[in-house]
């Protein structure tokens, strides 16, 4: 089945382009089928990317889905026109009496801050409180992993002495459980962040199970409330230029960092990346639509609780 997405929204295009099927509204509506719902709280500066990157993922099922785009009223885009913000987004609080059966929190630029220091985290704690009865599971990505862990459980972050940049290997430990199945023993995830959490703190509480990590990137993802929530570290869902635009742009201001961690061909920028992760990305996404959406969401949208 295809993904159904707004008309006019950029990411389709681009992904016709690779040869991606999706669906517009009008078509849509002519299919008697009840569409899973999936809503996008994008937290990311450039929006159009992180769409684009999102919805790339979630078209690789054949499960028909319908993407809702959600943004926070307390900030506004400097990066994003915001004539695409008004055509597409939503404020929260226009959904906050909707459901959905599956919801994707992504990461933000806001690492350098304490949680209560960012602008928006009232509203984002609202989100998170709000996603336990009207969603039937959520990814939280990068800094919203992070930042769900500190309001759910009381996970602090920390930061690290140098960016952890790159393509790093994880293991599944419960290498049986929906979520990995198709995986290999070993899967690579970039990773892109100035912090972390600390596997001592994840263990001291009891609802939270450590589900994969790895020997240099650390924990990488945390499963919850028996897969209602899985809070992801890394970022499965980059595209392969995104560690290379975010290195040059780094260079170009002078910032100290580090070439991305396994992640160029022979270790030279000048040879492009070597992309490595990229069948992971779609089978973690494939899986949580599949056996953590999909099939245990009710058909009645309304009984999500």
């Amino acid at each position: 089945m295809p993904l159904r997405l707004p008309d006019r929204l950029p990411a389709i295009e681009f992904l016709k382009n690779e040869n991606i099927f999706v669906l517009g509204d009008a078509r849509a509506n002519a299919q008697d089928i009840r569409p899973l719902r999936i809503a996008i709280l994008n937290l990311m500066p450039l929006k159009i990317t992180t769409e684009t990157d999102l919805v790339r993922l979630l078209s690789n099922t054949p499960l028909q889905l319908e993407v809702h785009l959600m943004k926070v009223k307390a900030h506004t885009s400097k990066n994003t026109p915001i004539e695409h913000m008004q055509a597409f987004y939503r404020d929260f609080e226009t959904m906050r009496n909707e459901k959905f059966d599956g919801l994707i929190i992504t990461g933000a630029p806001v690492e350098h801050l304490d949680f209560k220091e960012v602008t928006y985290w009232d509203e984002l704690c609202d989100i998170f409180d709000w996603a336990r009865t009207h969603v039937t599971s959520t990814l939280y990505i990068c800094w919203a992993a992070q930042a769900g862990l500190y309001h759910y459980y009381g996970v602090p972050k920390y930061p690290l002495p140098e960016k952890m940049f790159g393509i790093f290997p994880q293991i599944p430990l419960f290498p049986r459980l929906p979520i990995f199945r198709g995986f290999d023993d070993i899967y690579y995830t970039p990773h892109s962040r100035h912090t972390e959490i600390h596997k001592e703190d994840i263990l001291a509480v009891p609802q939270l199970t450590i589900i994969a990590e790895g020997p240099q990137c650390g924990v990488s993802m945390v499963m919850a409330r028996e897969g209602r929530e899985f809070f992801i570290t890394g970022h499965s869902e980059y595209s392969p230029l995104t560690l290379d635009t975010e290195y040059r742009r780094d260079l170009g201001k002078g910032l100290p960092i580090q070439k991305p961690y396994n992640y160029y061909r022979d270790d030279d920028p000048n040879k492009g990346p070597l992309v490595t992760w990229r069948g992971h990305g779609n089978l973690l996404f494939q899986n949580w639509l599949n056996y953590y959406v999909y099939q245990e969401t009710p058909y009645d949208i309304n009984a999500i609780h």
